[in-house]
């Protein structure tokens, strides 16, 4: 079994969540645009051609070659009924394999949606491909910063566990910022057949 094999897309209630072609960079570079003030507080700073079509066709260029490495998994959220529309991500990056098989969940939400419980609908099924004997892996850690109440209430519902502060742990907006370090493990993971 080849445990680098994850879905290219998923399907919740109402999300469809894809890994993404290269007709998307417009509808992704409009959800920077429109979401640029909401995302600066909590994202890391951005290169100025970042808010371009062409800067995020390279980045889902990128964001496709890792899923196909089985070096990470983004996926594009749209609307079921809209489809064509990005209105966030979701993204499992740094995979780890070896005696480790951990990676770090990060994921982001249009300002207009939210408290919608979008983003719990989201993470569920992508959490849910990432602990599947597809791609098989142990520990997702996710961080956030102590005033993200969201994120916070997020990650707890989903069972993520406080691990620690990280002092000074990313820079964003400005500043050095602390974050909130958790985690969730995988009660399904199989011991892979080369151990």
């Amino acid at each position: 079994m080849d445990i680098h094999a994850a879905r290219l897309e998923l399907h919740t209630e109402r999300l469809w969540l894809h890994n993404g072609h290269e007709g998307l960079a417009e509808a992704l570079c409009d959800f920077h645009v429109r979401n640029r003030a909401h995302l600066q507080a909590w994202d890391p700073p951005t290169p100025a051609d970042f808010y371009t079509v062409a800067r995020q066709a390279e980045r889902i260029q990128l964001a496709i070659a890792n899923f196909n490495d089985g070096s990470g998994l983004r996926y594009w959220l749209a609307p079921l009924h809209d489809p064509g529309r990005v209105i966030g991500s979701v993204h499992i990056n740094q995979v780890s394999r070896g005696a480790f098989h951990s990676a770090m969940l990060g994921y982001s939400l249009d300002a207009s949606l939210q408290g919608q419980g979008l983003m719990h609908e989201a993470l569920v099924a992508t959490i849910n491909e990432a602990f599947s004997p597809r791609f098989n892996l142990h520990r997702l850690q996710a961080a956030y910063q102590p005033a993200n109440v969201r994120s916070a209430a997020v990650l707890e519902r989903l069972g993520f566990e406080q691990e620690g502060l990280a002092r000074d742990y990313l820079y964003i907006n400005g500043a050095w910022r602390d974050h909130c370090i958790t985690a969730l493990r995988n009660p399904a993971f199989f011991r892979p057949s080369t151990w």
